[in-house]
């Protein structure tokens, strides 16, 4: 097995190799060795054993684990896979229980060892990855925001607090100093230490099987899956914020020893059994794990006699789309990714692909299944034949950019041909910032999609200083926090004085507002406590300040009386904006309260939620950067070395390793490291 590993000037690395399964065994083994603790804990977070080692702090989530079945349907789905991407899996495996070791910190804290992969682990780890990046936590709040305030959805129109974002674009040929696309993006999620993309770079020189591919991955996951560039062709995705989860309320009860779940034709069969969570520092919890006709029971269960399922599609059709990472690695052209992505599952995304022949491509890739319109706005009665499943949607949207064209895509609603897709998308700001960065503009280089990668300009706040302007300006400090806001220019920039003023004013109106008693029902449980973020009544308001002003008098809230009082709490505002927004990585040790993460500099740093420059706050609760870009990329058709890319922290998971977190600085920065492909410019590890 003729494997070698080189590392470029950020640590990153490159794995050459003769044949398909020596390059999986060592991507495997590279990130075994680079990544140990993290892979023992996304291990324990796919099998729902994290609370074993972390205590109590991370049973909400073993709990979920095991009621959704992850491990099961990991499972399912590998056994379901093609032979060849069998094989892959298998020797990925292989390799990262050959790298893994138990020297990293967080394994010698909590004084365990990194226990080996079973075959169907990366499947598990991609599904915990995105079991809740679609729209059950969405819905759940849906439902009891509609129980309290009525149809009216002001508050219901809004990105999740941690559901995925992302930008993506891509220009013409004809658009560019070189003649060749050109492809920029950065996907939005929480910002992991370490970081939850690994740069990397797949090369196998096997004759009959030869490919050269750089580009982000998961950890414990093979291959690349939403962005690289493979030479001859390059690729990027958003999330499509596409609907293919729903929620079902069960009734559910026990009789002659078995579970019974009322479905459109009756009672009928479920099945059920229990599993032993244990945790650390207190007695094991157990955890009866029952699956309806419908899908998993997450919440509630036959004892309660009602409980809430997921129907899922990666559990219906047990497929996880790993049959497309084969194909997306060959790929050569635009038409190749294009039919690799028609096996994609989930999460649905919106892709955009550019090749050196000129082709540039947008599509939706996944599946997406047909229903009422009720499946999609909320929770649903299982028992209702109108609410059961169909066929899956076809004709994805799909169409081609043209050489003097461009697309961008950045998770908003793209007209009627989203209608299909979803209901609940992002704010247009993102989107509608980078086609004005974009319009009438030629000779574009990357330097140029750098830059738009930076911009600060918030939208957002143009909209929402319309309403500090309506406002009589107060007497005293409280006036000058007014004079302050409307003087400023809108950008989110961290030395930005009216950015710090903005900011205060907003959170002080997000917490008068969230203190209103016409929402005070909205404050009490009534979901399990994993799904607190995304039922966080503070961060939804926080989320749907435009939206309420956009609407008026919402619930019959005096918002401008509200907007007058916040100048008053914004008056001990600080200098800058970036004295309290500063990236703050999260990292598994954050919820124990007797471990320590190893540190990163809390460096401060411009943006904000929906900026381009996606640096998110979460208004009335924290300034702290806890989600934005955990990569950001520029993939050059004309010359791959011509490409930037950089992430968060650094390619090392070790805090003692020099590429721990030695590219936080250039992320803070807005800049991007070189791609370097040339293997005379890499250092090969012994």
């Amino acid at each position: 097995m003729t494997v070698r590993t080189y590392r470029d000037a950020h640590g990153v690395p490159h794995v050459r190799a003769g044949s398909l399964l020596s390059l999986a065994h060592g991507q495997g083994e590279v990130t075994g060795r680079d990544r140990a603790w993290q892979l023992e804990h996304l291990r324990r977070r796919a099998t729902g054993t994290s609370a074993a080692v972390l205590g109590p702090s991370a049973l909400a989530w073993d709990r979920l684990a095991r009621r959704a079945t992850v491990a099961a349907t990991a499972r399912r789905a590998h056994a379901a896979l093609e032979p060849e991407t069998r094989a892959f899996v298998a020797a990925y495996v292989a390799g990262v229980n050959a790298g893994l070791h138990s020297d990293a910190p967080e394994l010698r804290a909590l004084g365990i060892a990194a226990e080996p992969w079973e075959e169907w682990t990366p499947l598990a780890v991609f599904l915990t990855q995105h079991l809740l990046f679609g729209s059950l936590p969405g819905k759940l709040w849906a439902h009891r925001a509609r129980e309290v305030l009525g149809e009216d959805a002001a508050l219901l129109s809004q990105e999740g607090p941690q559901a995925g974002g992302s930008n993506a674009w891509a220009v013409g040929g004809a658009r560019t100093r070189t003649g060749s696309p050109m492809i920029g993006g950065d996907p939005h999620r929480v910002i992991e230490a370490p970081g939850v993309y690994q740069q990397v770079r797949l090369a196998c020189e096997d004759p009959d099987d030869p490919f050269d591919v750089v580009g982000f991955t998961f950890p414990g996951v093979p291959g690349v899956q939403h962005f690289a560039h493979a030479g001859g062709v390059a690729w990027a995705i958003t999330n499509a914020y596409a609907d293919y989860q729903d929620v079902y309320a069960e009734r559910l009860r026990r009789e002659g020893g078995r579970v019974e779940a009322l479905g459109p034709d009756g009672w009928e069969t479920a099945t059920s059994h229990v599993e032993t969570v244990e945790v650390a520092d207190r007695a094991d919890e157990e955890v009866e794990v029952v699956v309806t006709a419908r899908g998993p029971v997450l919440e509630g269960g036959p004892d309660e006699g009602a409980g809430l399922s997921l129907r899922a599609a990666s559990v219906v059709l047990a497929d996880l789309g790993f049959d497309a990472l084969l194909p997306l690695l060959r790929a050569r052209t635009v038409a190749d990714v294009d039919l690799a992505l028609d096996r994609w599952v989930e999460p649905v995304n919106n892709v955009v692909v550019a090749d050196t022949t000129g082709a540039v491509r947008y599509r939706v890739a996944g599946r997406i299944p047909l229903r009422q319109d009720a499946n999609r706005r909320g929770i649903v009665d299982a028992a209702d034949p109108a609410t059961a499943w169909g066929e899956w949607l076809t004709d994805l949207p799909r169409h081609d950019v043209p050489p003097d064209g461009h697309v961008v895509t950045a998770n908003e609603r793209r007209g009627p041909e989203s209608d299909r897709i979803g209901t609940v998308f992002a704010s247009p700001h993102r989107a509608r910032r980078i086609h004005d960065l974009l319009d009438g503009r030629d000779h574009l280089v990357p330097e140029d999609f750098a830059e738009i990668h930076g911009d600060t300009l918030s939208l957002e706040a143009v909209a929402l200083t319309g309403l500090v302007r309506e406002v009589e300006k107060p007497i005293g400090p409280a006036g000058a926090v007014r004079e302050q806001v409307l003087a400023w220019d809108h950008r989110m920039d961290a030395t930005s004085t009216g950015a710090a003023a903005y900011a205060a004013w907003r959170s002080g109106l997000v917490r008068r507002l969230a203190a209103d008693p016409v929402f005070a029902p909205l404050l009490v449980p009534v979901h399990d406590q994993v799904f607190a973020p995304w039922l966080d009544l503070t961060t939804r308001i926080g989320l749907a300040l435009e939206t309420l002003y956009a609407a008026g008098s919402p619930y019959g809230l005096d918002l401008r009386a509200h907007a007058r009082a916040a100048l008053t709490d914004a008056v001990a505002h600080p200098e800058a904006w970036g004295a309290t927004h500063v990236v703050t990585p999260v990292h598994a040790f954050d919820l124990a309260t007797d471990l320590e993460p190893p540190p990163v500099p809390a460096l401060p740093v411009s943006g904000d939620t929906d900026c381009v420059r996606c640096t998110a706050s979460v208004p009335g609760v924290t300034d702290a950067c806890v989600r934005g870009s955990v990569a950001r990329y520029v993939w050059d058709l004309a010359d791959r070395q011509a490409s930037g890319w950089v992430v968060p922290t650094g390619a090392h998971a070790d805090p003692a390793d020099p590429h721990h977190h030695d590219q936080l600085p250039l992320w803070v920065a807005g800049g991007l490291a070189p791609v370097i492909t040339d293997w005379d410019r890499l250092e090969q590890e012994p």
